[in-house]
């Protein structure tokens, strides 16, 4: 049955057509090619996902890590500071610490350049806007709960 099969003209006629037997290697060299890719795009993917998988769980860890010792923190801070100003100081120096890392990384984006600089005076407009919103609402929170701490007025101002 195969025999009678590879008889017939255009279906796997060797001595025939060179043009389609030419088109027959051509498409074969091409199929094996793309499996052999395909398989290796596989066998590449089964490790990368489980790293990805890895780097997740590790990164959850490490937020998990950084929430307790923040919390260790400001335990160890409430020992000799009034709750309020614990959290304030801890608060002002992970903010510190954001803008230290946000301007140096901003730094190392423009000093890539081009498309990289682009971003990073985009993301400098977008922080100094969003800054310009935030700072003087936070001022004014830190304002009222230090003056509600002081005794200030009702209003939460010190009458000087």
């Amino acid at each position: 049955m195969a025999g009678a099969a590879s008889e017939q003209p255009g279906r796997g006629d060797r001595t025939g057509n060179p043009a389609g037997r030419f088109a027959e290697e051509i498409t074969e060299v091409v199929r094996e090619e793309m499996n052999a890719v395909r398989h290796q795009l596989t066998q590449a993917a089964r490790p990368a996902g489980a790293g990805i998988v890895l780097l997740a769980a590790a990164g959850g860890c490490l937020m998990l890590g950084v929430g307790a010792a923040s919390t260790t923190v400001l335990r160890a801070l409430e020992t000799f500071l009034p709750r309020r100003l614990a959290v304030a100081g801890l608060a002002s120096g992970y903010l510190t610490a954001a803008v230290v890392l946000g301007r140096l990384g901003l730094q190392q984006l423009s000093a890539a350049g081009d498309s990289s600089g682009r971003v990073a005076d985009e993301m400098r407009e977008a922080v100094s806007a969003t800054a310009g919103a935030v700072v003087p609402a936070g001022s004014a929170a830190a304002r009222q709960a230090l003056g509600g701490a002081r005794g200030g007025g009702a209003d939460g101002r010190n009458e000087a």
